[in-house]
């Protein structure tokens, strides 16, 4: 039977869990601590009543999704997975270790995915002993709403394999876009300049968030402004995948702004700790 595990359950990796669950898959959600699958089982419950509320859920396919999803704490777990859905934080180091441990954890014929944003498909591919089986399943933030999906092919990542993950993003609601493994791909090779310049705007006093904001939403006709939305993704993930982009394309171009580092040393992570460029109750 086709089962999902996803391993790292917070906010995009309970999101995954959520979408899987609701498509009528189950889905392990696997994480270290115990106190974050609690949470993400309350957020996934949460975000599930919404939908019901708005109509884009029925009570059964919400009871029926939360039937679906177990929870672990140990990568084991992942052991009778078709595929494994890495939804870890944005640490290559990281990356790199859990997809050695899971390439032992798992069944040669698993397929390996990470969610990952920026970092290379083809350097987690080589920690494992299957790199034709591993491939980039970039989600956008929130999961369940957002319809985009990067697939992101390796240096040998097969046909099988990306025709596989191409075909469960598309059960999932989503519409996968196949893109090659560079630096950022190409959402944030487009996305983090434009954040990172933002951020430069309100550093060098030319404009306060709200202004920079108001002009991206009102004037270019973006849904969210650029620093809202790096308060949305969380600040230190866009300075991690800025440093990504500077040591992979090797342009200075993509250098982090020092008030994005600024935040980040100060804890001002954004939505996920009450501040970022602006503070949240």
């Amino acid at each position: 039977m086709e089962r999902i595990a996803v391993v790292g359950a917070g906010q995009m990796g309970n999101g995954i869990a959520h979408t899987a669950a609701l498509s009528g898959i189950p889905v392990t959600l696997i994480d270290i601590s115990s106190d974050v699958l609690a949470r993400a089982r309350k957020t996934i419950a949460a975000n599930l009543e919404r939908q019901v509320k708005k109509g884009s859920a029925t009570e059964e396919g919400r009871d029926a999704a939360l039937a679906a999803i177990t929870t672990a704490t140990d990568l084991s777990a992942a052991a009778e997975a078709t595929l494994v859905i890495e939804a870890a934080s944005e640490d290559a180091t990281l990356k790199f270790r859990l997809f050695g441990d899971l390439d032992r954890a798992t069944g040669p014929a698993t397929i390996l995915a990470s969610n990952t944003s920026s970092i290379s498909i083809t350097e987690l591919a080589a920690r494992t002993g299957r790199p034709h089986r591993v491939i980039g399943m970039h989600f956008m933030n929130p999961v369940p709403v957002m319809r985009l999906v990067e697939i992101i092919r390796g240096l040998a990542t097969s046909d099988e394999t990306t025709a596989t993950v191409t075909a469960l993003a598309t059960r999932l609601g989503k519409t996968p876009v196949e893109v090659n493994d560079y630096p950022g791909f190409v959402s944030n090779r487009v996305l983090m300049p434009m954040i990172n310049e933002a951020a430069y705007c309100v550093m060098e006093g030319v404009g306060t968030p709200q202004a920079v904001d108001t002009v991206m939403t009102l004037g270019m006709n973006h849904p969210m402004g650029p620093l809202a939305l790096a308060d949305l993704i969380g600040l230190d993930t866009c300075v991690s995948v800025l440093d990504v982009l500077r040591t992979g394309l090797g342009d200075p171009k993509y250098r982090a702004c020092p008030l994005l580092r600024k935040y980040v040393a100060a804890g001002w992570l954004g939505r996920k700790t009450k501040r970022g460029f602006y503070t949240y109750e």
